[in-house]
């Protein structure tokens, strides 16, 4: 139905629905989507509301989201390396699969302003780095 209404092919959508369970937002039982009590609350809320909501799930359910602020947060200017994160998920993933995986988060971590990214210094950081 959902695919229906928002003009997505069902492939489309799993990948979508996968994240939001992943984060906490949805359960998919025998292929239907169903939300959680949270994402109904994060539907009402308001723009700052909601950044600060997903930066909960996103620590909350995300390792490597809560591993990058961990590590931010412990080092003294609050700065790291990409390739330390990279290097950390190649022990368990393709080069290809990590660098997914990391830019995923990297995203997912701008947009609940949980840390950010300079893209060309390629560190990760407590200020914003993005000026």
């Amino acid at each position: 139905e959902i695919a229906r209404t928002l003009h997505l092919e069902v492939d489309e959508l799993f990948p979508i629905a996968e994240v939001l369970q992943y984060l906490g937002f949805a359960d998919v039982r025998e292929g239907d989507v169903f939300l959680t009590p949270p994402a109904r609350v994060f539907a009402e809320f308001g723009t700052q509301e909601r950044k600060l909501m997903f930066a909960d799930h996103l620590l909350k359910h995300v390792p490597l989201a809560a591993r990058i602020r961990k590590v931010l947060n412990e080092r003294p200017g609050h700065r790291a390396p990409r390739v330390r994160f990279e290097q950390e998920l190649e022990d368990f993933l393709s080069d290809e699969a990590a660098e997914e995986t990391l830019d995923a988060v990297i995203d997912w971590g701008r947009y609940g302003e949980v840390f950010s990214y300079n893209d060309k210094t390629e560190v990760f950081s407590l200020e914003d780095v993005e000026s």
